[in-house]
């Protein structure tokens, strides 16, 4: 197993060299390695939400699925996660308002990340999958490296779970390029040594998105129940004044709804973890119950209010036509109360609820004067993700990738702006709250459970 010369000016002859070929080959590995288990992982979840909510009803001749179904679900699911997170090492992964993780998971947490990410999944909690995946590919790359070589260097272990990263993530998002530039973002490559990391990372992740393709193709798998899907939105060819003013105001709109979510997250995940075992169960029926509320309120099926999102937002861009002003901002607020008590319960990441709730703030925004429906869901997407992840490079590629039926020419602008302004704005409001709370930590802090 090859080691990676720690000092900058090697970076050159380490590119050059029979080492870092070997490297590249164990990526490869990695990649193709990391996104089996993904897709076995995905697939496990899509089929156990299958059996609990289309077929448990039938075989306890219930029949069809009725609408308060997701609510003992769901406090079950809380069963398992709050036992996960008690029981299990690693309590079950970092929850999702902290943002994607940085550092490697150690070997014994790995049981617990999957077990809670897995539980929160199947059951409808409002959390997306990339968090789980990304700490599994990256644990699994570790220890696959070191059984390979148990005195296997730190430099070593850091670029092949970065690969096992990229590659989680490559499949999840069905792109190597959004891999790369999420990835990029969140551990901060930079300077010469950039491309030791990178280039490895890459190839993890253009074979996991290899794997993904030939997952579809030979295994006949929809993955569309379990990726994230591009929208289809019309055409949208020069954006104008006003839509630039419009881009302004979805920015600061969106980074003040993603502040309220976080801050309910934040200051309800302590009061959870203190009594994990009792308040997440709690947790999943309040989440089940506002379900069955946005059901009564819309018609519409509680289902768009649970899950993370990625699999209804064709159906919601789709159908946007039978949908209200007044549904859809029951789903913002009904899913973002979901997301925020699922955040601080629940285990999982933020990005997907992030862009569902994006799309459907765009489908309101879509009824203001002067704005069209491409750039108001382009933008709102884009702005909402960043709020969340604070990763603007990401974001605005993210949202160009999903909208790009609608085209980069007209859309792409607004989107930088948009983008732009909801960081900035999320920064000051993060100032703002520190001022106002010199004495609170800005990250929840976690009591153990008792």
């Amino acid at each position: 197993m090859p080691d990676i010369s720690s000092r900058p000016d090697d970076v050159d002859r380490t590119l050059r060299s029979r080492s870092f070929l070997l490297i590249l080959m164990l990526s490869a590995v990695v990649g193709v390695g990391v996104s089996v288990i993904a897709w076995g992982y995905l697939a496990a979840i899509h089929g156990a939400q299958h059996w609990i909510f289309d077929v448990l009803p039938a075989e306890l001749g219930i029949g069809h699925t009725p609408v308060w179904w997701s609510i003992p679900v769901l406090v079950v699911a809380g069963c398992a996660v709050g036992c996960a997170v008690r029981y299990l090492p690693g309590r079950g992964g970092h929850p999702a308002f902290e943002g994607l993780a940085t550092h490697p998971p150690m070997a014994s947490d790995l049981l617990g990340v999957a077990a809670a990410g897995f539980a929160s999944l199947i059951a409808g909690a409002v959390i997306g999958p990339e968090m789980p995946l990304l700490v599994i590919g990256s644990g699994l790359a570790m220890v696959a490296v070191r059984q390979m070589r148990a005195d296997a260097p730190d430099e070593l272990l850091a670029v092949m779970a970065a690969a096992g990263s990229f590659a989680a993530v490559s499949f999840i998002f069905g792109s190597p390029v959004i891999a790369a530039v999420i990835l990029m973002e969140v551990i901060g490559l930079s300077g010469p040594r950039a491309p030791l990391v990178l280039l490895p990372g890459l190839v993890a992740a253009g074979l996991g998105s290899l794997t993904y393709l030939g997952v579809k193709s030979w295994a006949g798998l929809d993955t569309s129940a379990f990726s994230l899907q591009p929208v289809h939105l019309p055409v949208f060819a020069t954006p104008g004044f006003l839509d630039f003013v419009w881009a302004i105001a979805l920015g600061v709109a969106a980074a003040i709804v993603a502040m309220v979510v976080m801050d309910i997250s934040r200051w309800l995940y302590p009061v959870v973890m203190r009594r994990t075992l009792i308040l997440t169960p709690l947790a999943g029926l309040v989440i089940g119950a506002i379900a069955v509320t946005f059901h009564s309120w819309t018609g519409h099926t509680p289902d768009m209010v649970l899950f993370s999102g990625e699999s209804a937002l064709g159906t919601l861009v789709g159908q946007a036509s039978g949908w209200t002003v007044g549904a859809v901002a029951a789903l913002m607020l009904c899913k973002g109360v979901a997301w925020a008590i699922s955040m601080s319960s629940f285990r999982g990441g933020a990005i997907f609820p992030a862009i569902f709730i994006g799309t459907a703030g765009g489908l309101v925004a879509a009824h203001l004067p002067g704005l069209s429906l491409s750039p108001a869901v382009a933008v709102a997407i884009a702005a909402m993700v960043v709020s969340m992840t604070r990763l603007p490079l990401s974001s605005i590629v993210l949202a160009s990738l999903l909208t790009a039926s609608a085209g980069f020419g007209g859309v792409m602008p607004l989107v930088i702006v948009g983008t732009v302004v909801a960081f900035l704005m999320t920064k000051w409001l993060e100032a703002w709250r520190e001022r106002r709370a010199p004495d609170t930590q800005s990250g929840a802090t976690t009591p153990a459970p008792a």
